[in-house]
Formats: C-alpha cells, structure tokens, sequence
C-alpha cells in the first residue's frame, strides 16, 4: 500500500484547473445571473422545468473538464480524482446547474466495468457526450443488488429511479438484473420505448427523473454478475465528488453569511459583533474545513490508499452531509426575515445542499455502514 503524497496529490495542474474553473463561474454564474436563471419564477404551480445553459456546457468540455477522469487511453486527460473533487467543490460554491457531476459518477463506474464498450462510452464523455447513472430501485436503499429493471435478449423492461440531471444526459448507465444477476447497460437518451418521466424535486439547480424501459435496446457494458462490483468500486469516487459539492456550498453560505453579519446593524452594532452569531458561524468554519480535509484525503486515498478508500469516503460525506444541514441552517436563520424569503439567494444553495445531503446517503447511513465495516455488524 503506497502512502499518500503531500498535499493529497493537489500539484500544479490541478491548481490550474481548480483556479481556471473558479474564474469561469465568476465570469458566468454569480448569485445574481443564477437566481436570474433557475428562480425567475417563484409560482409554486410552475411548469416542471428543466433550467440550464447547454452553451456554457459546450465551454467547459472545451475545457476538457468532462475528460478529467476518463483514462488517456480512453481519449481523456487522466487526471487524479483530485483534480475532479477540485471541479465539483468550485460547482458547488456557484450551485452550477450542468450534468458535469452526474457525468463524473458515470465515468467512474464505466471505469470500473473495463469491457471495450465501457471504454467506448468513455471516450464518449470524453468528447462531451453529457451521462448519468440510472441505478436505483424505488427503495432507494443504497443496495446495488436491487433494481426494477430487467435485461433479456439485449432489451431492457422496467423502471429505474432517482436519475439525476436525467433531462441534461444524453445517455445513461443503467443497472438490469438477468439470469446471471445484475449486469449495466448502455442506453441512449432518444432510444425507442425509453420515457423520462420528471420528478418535481427542492433544488432548482438539478432536475431528477424517473427513466420507465419497455424493451429498449441498450449496449452491455457489465456482464450479469459483475454490475454490483462495477458501481461499488466506483462508490468512493462518487461519495467524494458530492461531498466536494456540499463544501463549495457550504463556503459561499458561510462567506455570504458572514458578510451580512458585517453590514446588518441591530442595537447599533454590526450583528457580527454578538456571540450569538459568530461562535455559530465559526462553528460552521471548522465544519466545513473538517469536510474538505476527509473529502481530499479521501480522493487521494482512491489512487494511492484504494484499500481504505471506501472507509475515507464514508467520513468525508457523513462529516459533508451533516455541514450542508448546519451550514444552511445558519445560513437562513443568520439572514433572519430575509432569509426565508423566494428574493434571497441563500435558498438556491439551502436546496441544493438538502438534496446532496442525501444522494447516497446521509450522514447517519454513512456512519452505520463504517460502523458494520470497521467494527462488524451484529449477530
């Protein structure tokens, strides 16, 4: 087992990218042309909708951020997960609405499927082919061996549930139980019999949707039996790429929040000047930089400490997904009227942060499983 390298493997062109993307959100997506763009409409009775910039995801896979993790033998750039968590935390600090993050969860488990297909679909991401993961069942329980969908004679039949940014893919990784077991598949977003069926979901910066199959042709890219193994090998990489989100969050809502304690006067004094408000927001400090220390030790541990990278990961988003609750919390209450009100931006991130919180579970599922992994389960 090789040690980790200083700085978790964060060197001079993972800087680059991290400091490259940090200008273009500047330049693109400050709260104002965000709220502008996801929340023109505060109508609870409005249209489903699917908001996003399909231009400004042409730009970045000029960029070549979707080639981040796709292996140079596939047509990608092969960085470290680092430099993907470096992308996703800058993704989260401007709540970017893409299906960059889905496409990185997808690349994973492609990755960890090794068949020419796979590498075929990732040379696809790799030229800007946007994909998600449709891997769940209607539990949602976390357990990959369970899926509503059906594989026989190359088609696909059934339902698969919770697909993020399913609107923005234009193709999907699908888990299908055959007679062999649970094998994944390729399906295009346009396939004939495919139905994308909306989920009306908090975060205005995501779309979720249910993906109904009735005898859809779809490419393998797992055999049956080895899909389960494919996408748990991929699990620590994605559990740090949205743990990296939920830390970007969390930093705005706490710079945000902190430059309005020291402009809101009450009893003639800056709000900030009370106890009440600053212990709280350090508080929130040292949780957000206990989670962006385990989320890079933990995608560090990928390439260097694999052995134990499930084990980190499962901290970075247990510690990660409880922050996005406290953060956003103080946040709100810290903002007080205003801060339940449609016209204040700290809502955006509020909902992105409570829908992260929960992607592959929250923080007292992730400390159940390192509880049975590390001491045992029960008898």
């Amino acid at each position: 087992m090789a040690d980790q390298p200083r700085n978790f493997g964060f060197g001079e062109d993972e800087t680059m990218l991290r400091d490259s993307a940090r200008k273009f959100f500047e330049d693109n997506y400050s709260a104002d042309k965000l709220h502008r763009l996801v929340a023109h409409d505060s109508n609870i009775h409005r249209d489903n909708e699917c908001v996003w910039n399909p231009d400004h995801w042409q730009q970045i896979v000029e960029l070549g951020w979707p080639a981040v993790c796709v292996p140079e033998s596939a047509g990608g750039i092969g960085m470290p997960l680092v430099a993907a968590v470096a992308l996703a935390e800058e993704m989260g600090r401007a709540a970017f609405p893409s299906p960059l993050e889905s496409t990185f969860c997808a690349t994973f488990v492609l990755k960890a499927c090794d068949t020419t297909s796979a590498g075929d679909a990732l040379g696809a991401i790799a030229g800007g082919t946007a994909t998600s993961l449709a891997i769940l069942d209607k539990v949602a329980g976390w357990d990959f061996s369970n899926t509503d969908v059906m594989v026989k004679d190359g088609k696909l039949s059934g339902t698969s549930y919770y697909v993020q940014d399913a609107r923005k893919a234009e193709q999907f990784v699908v888990s299908a139980k055959g007679e062999g077991g649970v094998g994944l598949y390729l399906v295009a977003a346009g396939a004939d019999g495919l139905d994308i069926k909306p989920d009306s979901i908090i975060d205005l910066t995501r779309d979720q949707a249910t993906l109904g199959f009735d005898n859809v042709d779809a490419i393998e890219l797992a055999p049956p039996g080895a899909g389960v193994a494919a996408i748990e090998l991929a699990l620590p990489s994605i559990l740090c790429i949205l743990s990296a989100d939920m830390v970007g969050a969390g930093e705005w809502l706490l710079q945000t929040t902190v430059e309005y304690a020291k402009t809101r006067v009450q009893f003639d004094r800056p709000i900030g000047f009370f106890q009440a408000i600053k212990h709280p927001l350090v508080n929130v400090m040292q949780a957000i930089d206990r989670a962006r220390s385990l989320t890079y030790n933990a995608a560090c541990a990928v390439d260097h400490e694999p052995d134990r990278a499930l084990q980190f990961a499962r901290m970075a988003k247990s510690e990660a997904s409880d922050m996005a609750v406290f953060s956003s919390s103080r946040a709100v209450q810290f903002h007080g009227g205003i801060g339940f009100t449609w016209e204040c931006y700290v809502h955006m991130f509020f909902k992105r942060q409570m829908h992260s919180q929960v992607l592959f579970g929250d923080g007292s599922y992730q400390r159940a499983q390192l509880a049975d992994e590390v001491i045992g389960k029960a008898a």
